[in-house]
């Protein structure tokens, strides 16, 4: 995944928490927390504790972010794929919103259809002899089959509230639930199936050699204790051996005018 979407991504997270985003150039993002950000990420209870029993307002902390590694030398947080820190927003997104429903905010004076869209954030873990993760984002339209990647970054363009606006109607979707989610797996097994995977023939190699080793030094120094190579053959399959898993990190059902 390109380092621009995982700028997008979390320019997006912190504005759905009303964040303000101060600066956002290059690949460097700076945001204004609120409270309710401060204390979920940045771990001040006792700080929280003090200045609400003084009876005082509080500040939030301000978070600079560099997704781009050109500037990773700059003042801030290098934040990236498999970092702590995108894990714990990562955690944040799965304990509190794991699912939501909104509409579009539309102003008319005639009767105008929301069509169902369902969203889905998933995250693709890629394991071997080293690590990668993926977000990847889709788009299903409940009615016509219509499949939308980076479906985020449209929703961001678009003003959404919890209630429908008044003249609007919801259009009963017509694909169910279970098979949208089924069609977005077809999505993403072809997705996985179509990049080339050298990290995973590296890691296939690198495993073989490890072993190779492994059992050279075993003759070498003529131990027959089998059973004890066997465990280690078998902790260096574990560490090497190619995964790749996806899991929903959150979604939702969107109703939306034509977009």
């Amino acid at each position: 995944m390109a380092i621009e979407n995982l700028n997008e991504f979390l320019a997006g997270y912190f504005r759905a928490h009303h964040c303000q985003l101060l600066s956002n150039k290059n690949g460097i993002l700076q945001v204004q927390l609120t409270e309710q950000m401060d204390r979920a990420l940045m771990n001040r209870p006792f700080y929280w504790h003090y200045i609400k029993k003084m009876g005082r307002e509080g500040e939030p902390k301000q978070l600079t972010f560099i997704t781009n590694p050109d500037k990773r030398e700059e003042q801030g947080e290098w934040i990236h794929f498999g970092s702590p820190r995108l894990q714990q927003i990562l955690r944040h997104l799965k304990q509190n919103e794991k699912y939501t429903k909104l509409f579009q905010r539309v102003n008319t004076q005639v009767n105008t259809p929301m069509y169902p869209w369902l969203v889905v954030n998933l995250k693709i873990s890629y394991k071997g002899k080293q690590k990668k993760e993926e977000i990847f984002s889709l788009g299903l339209q409940m009615v016509t089959g219509e499949m939308r990647a980076e479906m985020m970054n449209t929703l961001r363009t678009i003003p959404l509230q919890q209630t429908i606006s008044d003249y609007c109607y919801t259009i009963s979707p017509i694909i169910r639930l279970n098979s949208g989610f089924k069609r977005m797996e077809v999505v993403i097994d072809n997705y996985i199936e179509n990049q080339t995977h050298e990290w995973a023939q590296a890691s296939l190699l690198a495993m073989k050699e490890d072993i190779d080793t492994l059992k050279h030094f075993y003759v070498e120094q003529n131990d027959i204790e089998t059973e004890t190579m066997e465990k280690e053959i078998a902790e260096i399959e574990e560490r090497y051996r190619p995964v790749i898993s996806y899991e929903v990190i959150n979604g939702g059902m969107f109703y939306l005018s034509k977009v």
